[in-house]
């Protein structure tokens, strides 16, 4: 079986000795040479192999590859149908995801400077110029490099490129709007280096350039001073570009899992992988959902071939840092205002609104802002078109429904100053033994909390995310939330991932108001519960115990349907 690309965005290396299993996207380079646009920006959620495609430009375009080309891009589309300006340009390559922001400006601004200044010097030792990295070491500042450089390969044909442009800057964005304002108004560093950029673009020294980033929240700030770059990430050519469509996922599992386990359900690890993995969407017109490329490199690589079942933990722990930092972001502007847009997306699974064009983070933050900033970061994508340029929004997949719960509780204990732990995996533990009491003894205790401070305004769906966020932390279960089931919607379904688990559950939740008689509520609960053992998919659960969750402001009540 071959390697599988995880953790790998070096082209060359995946390419020469054809060891990787490798999905081919270099069509795309023949794509991009069709535009008008000569500066690019291509934006994506962390994780979709935007790094291994910048690679692969580089390696295509550098004229010192051209000796090799033959052999690095062979079985490849675009070596067999190469362009005219392949092999033609020197490649300056910016990367900006490895600087420090959690040890202040001073820091950051050293970074970036050493980031810039590391490049330069690459490149001076790519193209034979005898110039000492020393000598760039008396230059004081990130524009003072750019400068520098560019004043001495003004005569070459340089195609830029820059991967992750604005991770340090979100990251300093999420902590201080004051100081990322700073840094990407006139006179930022941030803002200077693109001018700088802009200036050797009006002279043809930069003729080509491509960046990468996930959100476009520095680039709009930059306004004027960086306008040349054309954003092709909503369009419809470019929306699979980056991440697996459903047929490139097919055949990696045939080419890897497949290939071991012959004996398995292929259809049902199939439907298991895109429940947790499928579902973005970047152009409403597109024909095909992607997949997050490294997450199913994940789970091929991890996947246990030995027993043939999946792996243990199904969302790689530096992919979910990597969101959980980026999480930071939705406080921007109204963080009040925002939490409640996440607590309905979670209620009704589905949002509208409008992709905006551009921010302006002098101006107040929008609801359609932070929608935006949403979907950027790969937290919900389009549904469907609504009516004109509205969209409707969802959750794309499992993984993303999962580190929202975790958000959700996370906030929930930080904002009512909750002396709980949500995270504790005990109660959860005892749960799936069939010991009921530790978890309904900590979702008693929140819901009094909670409901009593705004008890007014507490609803069912109140009590049943707060469930769900408890629940959240649960990882030997797949939590299933209003399935639709014959039109038919239990709450929540506890499904353990394997059969070690020794007791699934279904939950109905209903909500007790002062005036509400509970005879009648508990009736009338256990009754649609009943309804719900009835269903063929529901009697196909084995080990499942079924209860009815009464809440009230007095706790919770758990009574268990036979």
């Amino acid at each position: 079986m071959r390697k599988i690309i995880y953790g790998e965005s070096n082209f060359k290396k995946v390419k020469i000795n054809n060891d990787y299993l490798y999905i081919d996207k270099t069509k795309h380079i023949e794509k991009l040479e069709r535009l008008n646009e000569s500066f690019l920006i291509f934006l994506r959620p962390r994780r979709f192999g935007k790094s291994l495609f910048l690679s692969t430009l580089q390696y295509y375009y550098d004229e010192n590859s051209a000796d090799e080309f033959e052999a690095i891009f062979n079985n490849t589309y675009i070596g067999k149908n190469p362009t005219p300006l392949k092999s033609s340009y020197r490649i300056l390559f910016f990367e900006f995801s490895g600087i420090n922001t959690d040890s202040g400006m001073d820091i950051i601004y050293e970074g970036f400077k050493d980031n810039i200044k590391s490049a330069i010097y690459r490149y001076f030792s790519n193209y034979g110029y005898d110039i000492s990295r020393e000598s760039l070491n008396d230059i004081e500042t990130p524009t003072g490099l750019l400068k520098y450089f560019f004043d001495i390969v003004k005569s070459d044909k340089i195609y830029l490129l820059i991967d992750e442009y604005d991770q340090f800057a979100n990251a300093i964005l999420a902590y201080s709007m004051e100081d990322f304002l700073k840094i990407v108004s006139k006179g930022g560093f941030v803002r200077s280096f693109y001018e700088v950029i802009k200036g050797a673009t009006q002279t043809g020294t930069v003729q080509k350039m491509f960046i990468t980033g996930v959100t476009p929240i520095t680039l709009d700030s930059l306004s004027s001073g960086f306008n040349i770059v054309s954003n092709i990430s909503n369009e419809e050519n470019f929306n699979e570009m980056a991440g697996f469509t459903q047929e490139e996922v097919d055949y990696s599992l045939e080419e890897s899992i497949f290939k071991v386990c012959l004996d398995i359900d292929k259809d049902e690890l199939i439907e298991k992988i895109k429940t947790w993995y499928n579902g973005y969407l970047f152009n409403e017109k597109a024909n095909s959902r992607v997949y997050n490329s490294t997450l199913i490199n994940y789970f091929i690589s991890k996947y246990d071939y030995k027993r043939c079942t999946m792996p243990t933990k199904m969302l790689d722990s530096n992919v979910a840092s990597d969101y959980r930092a980026i999480m930071k972001l939705f406080n921007i502007g109204d963080s009040e205002r925002n939490y409640k847009i996440l607590q309905e997306l979670i209620e009704n699974g589905t949002i509208t609104g409008v992709i905006k064009d551009r921010y302006d983070l002098n101006q107040s933050f929008k609801e359609d802002d932070f929608i935006t900033l949403l979907y950027s970061m790969g937290f919900i994508t389009i549904q469907n078109e609504d009516f004109g340029e509205i969209l409707e929004f969802c959750i794309p997949n499992y993984v993303i429904k999962i580190l929202y719960f975790n958000y959700f509780a996370v906030e929930l204990k930080e904002r009512n100053n909750l002396a709980i732990s949500f995270d504790s995996r005990r109660p959860l533990i005892e749960l799936a033994r069939g010991n009921l009491e530790p978890f309904k003894a900590q979702l008693d205790e929140v819901i009094k909390i909670l409901s009593n401070r705004d008890h007014y305004g507490f609803t069912e769906k109140h009590f049943q995310v707060i469930s769900l966020a408890l629940l959240s932390f649960a990882d030997f279960y797949f939590i299933d939330s209003q399935p639709e089931l014959n039109n038919k919607y239990p709450d929540i379904l506890l499904i353990g991932r394997d059969n070690k688990v020794p007791n699934n559950y279904l939950f109905e939740l209903k909500w007790k108001k002062e005036k509400d008689n509970y005879q009648t509520i508990e009736k009338d609960g256990i009754k649609q519960v009943r309804d719900y053992l009835k269903l063929d998919k529901i009697k196909s659960i084995p080990k499942l115990r079924s209860f009815l969750l009464i809440g009230s402001k007095d706790g919770v009540e758990f009574v268990e349907v036979c």
